[in-house]
């Protein structure tokens, strides 16, 4: 049988976790993929994957913060595939490193760039992605297009003893407010707009909360439906849901996967 994404272009911003994931789920569902990042070493290691499953796939190394590298990542992949089905918005960074923390130690370096990473380059590429799907003929599912955002639990059930991150929590508030505007804004002209909204997963970027004793055993009881970290590939399944004809009625929508993070103590 067909997979879910059959025909179906998918352009995602990330190669690993749950970037890298939702692109291996979408080649076992039949799409081509094309994605981007600024590692090249990590877009090479996903693109030989994608292909070792017999894959269509294909990859452009750009710093997404940048206006030239959107344009660069979508014609790219339109020169490739002729047209973009789907654009799932992962690339996001934690910016602790960078002095993101509580707002009163928050440094302008932690918020910029956290903000700039997080939102300003998922502005872009969907600025760039969306107009030119309003360009393009209907799909099978009768729509031009499909977005997913990436967001994050913390947008809305703020955790204060080990994820005092305040630039990281607001830009991933900002993603609600925008995507929500966007899926009113653009469903008469056939564009589906959605967010996604993980709790604690198991990526490069949580490598802090996988080596920390204090935040696994606060796992147990914070994510109790799996007492750990949320798997990448649990949250690529809903992500391949969102991007694809099961869910063609489904816009503005914040689907939450948290193990249980947002309902307990």
């Amino acid at each position: 049988m067909p997979g879910k994404l059959h025909n179906k272009v998918c352009l995602i911003s990330g190669s690993t976790g749950i970037a890298a994931a939702t692109a291996e789920l979408a080649i076992r569902e039949d799409a081509s993929v094309f994605f981007a990042s600024r590692t090249a070493d990590h877009c090479h290691a996903l693109a030989k994957a994608l292909r070792a499953q017999g894959g269509t796939c294909d990859f452009c190394v750009a710093d997404l913060t940048h206006p030239a590298s959107a344009s660069e990542v979508v014609s790219g992949c339109l020169s490739l595939f002729g047209r973009i089905d789907a654009l799932f918005n992962v690339a996001g960074i934690s910016g602790r490193k960078f002095g993101d923390g509580p707002i009163h130690e928050c440094t302008e370096e932690g918020w910029d760039m956290t903000l700039d990473t997080n939102v300003k380059s998922m502005f872009l590429l969907c600025r760039a992605t969306i107009g030119h799907m309003l360009t393009q003929t209907l799909g099978s599912d009768g729509l031009r297009g499909t977005i997913l955002n990436m967001a994050s639990v913390l947008a809305f059930s703020p955790e204060p003893k080990f994820f005092a991150a305040h630039a990281y929590c607001a830009s991933k508030g900002a993603i609600l407010g925008l995507s929500k505007a966007m899926a009113a804004f653009y469903a008469p002209w056939k564009i589906r707009v959605n967010v996604i909204a993980p709790a604690l997963v198991r990526t490069p970027m949580s490598v802090r909360s996988q080596t920390t004793v204090e935040i696994l055993d606060f796992m147990k009881t914070k994510q109790p439906l799996c007492q750990d970290l949320i798997q990448p590939e649990e949250v690529a399944r809903a992500a391949v849901f969102l991007l694809s004809e099961d869910s063609r009625n489904i816009t503005g929508d914040i689907l939450t996967i948290d193990a249980g993070w947002s309902l307990s103590g």
